[in-house]
């Protein structure tokens, strides 16, 4: 799940998978102290650099301004001849039960949300295969949920067979009372950019899901999501889940033991900004193991953060992007997230382990 960058302090707002994090994280490396030449003191040599970074300068602007033009057009192309409606919610139906007999992770009976843990979740041999257990299960889960996607199924259809599939592995549905979220699983539909509660919302033609998976297995969490196509989806919204794929995809090969975490936004950034795709800021990974949320924060955009991999962690990477604004409004339901402009979001989520020489994808089936 994603994290949400607050300006003020830490503090988890919002957040299954994403909790609320400083926007002192926001990078500064497109700002500075202006640069002066003299013409005098200049020789013929830094002149022509000077042309030459001139010119360069001139067609950055240039790509900058036609993947804006290239984002217009993608937008408008995922709404023409559709008019679909913005989101809105459906009947949540009650909380579904667990067996007494199924273990419950800690923060479960509490409707507060538990504080992120400060220490970095780094297994032995043993806790990883622990690791890969509840992981596989998620991917598993996060797989059958996937097949059940067609226009007039609803998203609480789907917490019921996600709910049932865990359940029946003997695990626990790690969203299920975390903080007081009331379901098992996140669906996140169209503009949603994640934390979308399950309702009575049938799919439409042409939307696009993600669903966000997490179970607790033998006292570890493992987590996943992806974005599905329901239906004939527009060729703007495929190329959307496409890229976004892609990106975490690419924030994951740059990941080994000794690496700093701020290669990964890098990595995400670079790809997403070739498509003239938002990198949605406001959310970010996450450790996840024993404890569902704890720290390091995996930032997917541009930043400075201070950090690096150690052999035997886990954590999730989950870039969300969009194809108009980064900004969201939480609905009044303190989950549920939109694109304050109504445009198309879309997400992808693994856990990985860290290896001495790069990155193994716990949550693959």
């Amino acid at each position: 799940m994603a994290f949400a960058t607050s300006s003020a302090t830490l503090q988890l707002a919002s957040s299954l998978h994403g909790e609320a994090l400083s926007s002192s994280s926001k990078s500064n490396i497109f700002m500075g102290p202006p640069v002066t030449f003299s013409v005098s003191t200049l020789s013929g040599k830094q002149l022509h650099s000077r042309k030459q970074l001139v010119v360069f300068s001139k067609k950055l602007s240039g790509l900058a301004e036609a993947m804006r033009i290239k984002r217009e057009r993608e937008l408008k192309s995922t709404t023409k001849g559709i008019r679909r409606p913005p989101l809105r919610r459906g009947k949540v139906s009650p909380r579904l039960p667990v067996p007494d007999h199924i273990p419950k992770p800690p923060y479960v009976g509490s409707n507060l949300l538990p504080e992120i843990a400060s220490e970095y979740q780094t297994h032995d041999s043993e806790g990883i295969a622990c690791m890969r257990a509840a992981c596989e299960l998620a991917a598993r889960v996060l797989d059958n949920a996937g097949k059940l996607i067609r226009p007039s199924v609803t998203t609480n259809e789907i917490d019921k067979a996600v709910h049932q599939m865990i359940i029946d592995a003997g695990a626990y549905p790690s969203p299920l009372g975390y903080g007081g979220f009331p379901k098992s699983v996140c669906t996140s539909v169209n503009e949603c950019m994640c934390h979308g509660i399950p309702d009575s919302r049938q799919l439409q033609d042409g939307d696009i899901i993600n669903i966000d998976v997490t179970v607790y297995l033998n006292g570890y969490h493992g987590d996943t999501s992806k974005t599905f196509l329901c239906g004939d989806v527009s060729d703007a919204m495929k190329r959307l889940v496409k890229v976004t794929e892609e990106c975490l995809e690419r924030g994951i090969a740059v990941c080994k033991d000794g690496t700093s975490f701020k290669k990964i936004g890098k990595r995400i950034s670079e790809h997403a900004e070739k498509y003239g795709y938002g990198v949605v800021e406001r959310f970010v990974g996450h450790g996840v193991g024993t404890v569902f949320h704890s720290e390091p924060f995996i930032y997917h955009h541009r930043n400075d953060q201070p950090g690096h991999m150690v052999e035997g962690q886990t954590f999730t990477i989950e870039p969300i992007l969009t194809l108009g604004s980064t900004e969201c409004i939480t609905w009044p339901d303190n989950w549920t997230a939109v694109a304050a402009d109504g445009s198309a979001a879309a997400q992808f989520e693994h856990t990985i382990l860290i290896t001495r020489t790069g990155a193994e994808i716990l949550t693959t089936y």
